[in-house]
């Protein structure tokens, strides 16, 4: 029984199972497709982001610790604008600008710290921005791919139910391999997407570590200069 069903199997194309498949079968088929797709879109999208991020991350600390001035750094972040860092430092800047302003020091440090915080849960939301995406596709299309197996199955066995228990495996042979194709393209969406959401996932955390090893920088600098 066993070659019987592989000799089926590799009689019928991959493209013609998909095509012989039923309307329910094919949506599914479809909606994998389209959230593998949207997935690895996602994917290099944040590849690409966060390798920006860290390369500015690099340049603007450098030009952060030369730098003899907060003026001096603003002027120079507007380079760097893929900067996580640079994001955390206008929000601090501009506290230290709004203090320096109205009393000539910086006289609440505490509002000052929670500016930072500010600066940095902004640039974590916006390293996060599509991670559900990810979450979502690899959690779901294992499952979405298991319902189209079940249909497949089913069609198969309402066959072999049919023809009164006399058709042999290979007449059914059709219904069970679309049945495994749903699968694995359930698995082949859900795989990519858990293994980059899970890498870009610690990207996050360090980015964020460098962030609030940052805003302590920043304050001692501020401390040095313009506190009372």
């Amino acid at each position: 029984m066993t070659h019987t069903f592989v000799g089926a199997f590799l009689q019928l194309s991959i493209w013609e199972l998909v095509m012989a498949a039923s309307l329910v079968s094919k949506a599914v088929l479809a909606m994998l497709l389209v959230a593998s797709l949207m997935s690895w879109t996602v994917i290099f999208a944040k590849w690409t982001q966060f390798r920006n991020a860290s390369a500015a991350n690099t340049a603007f600390l450098r030009a952060f610790r030369k730098s003899p001035s907060l003026d001096a750094v603003a002027v120079a972040s507007e380079q760097f604008r893929n900067s996580p860092l640079t994001g955390v430092f206008d929000f601090g800047y501009q506290e230290v600008a709004r203090q320096i302003k109205v009393k000539g020091a910086i006289a609440n440090k505490v509002a000052l710290e929670r500016t930072l915080q500010l600066g940095i849960s902004e640039e974590v939301a916006r390293l996060e921005r599509s991670m559900s995406w990810l979450a979502t596709t690899a959690t779901v299309s294992p499952f979405v791919g298991l319902f189209g197996t079940v249909l497949g199955i089913i069609d198969s066995f309402q066959g072999l139910g049919a023809s009164g228990g006399s058709a042999s495996l290979r007449a059914v042979a059709p219904g069970i391999s679309e049945a495994l194709i749903a699968t694995a393209a359930g698995l082949a969406a859900a795989i990519p997407a858990a293994i980059a959401y899970n890498a870009f996932g610690h990207s996050i955390k360090e980015l964020a570590a460098r962030m609030d090893d940052f805003s302590l920088e920043f304050l001692n600098l501020t401390e040095r200069h313009f506190e009372e």
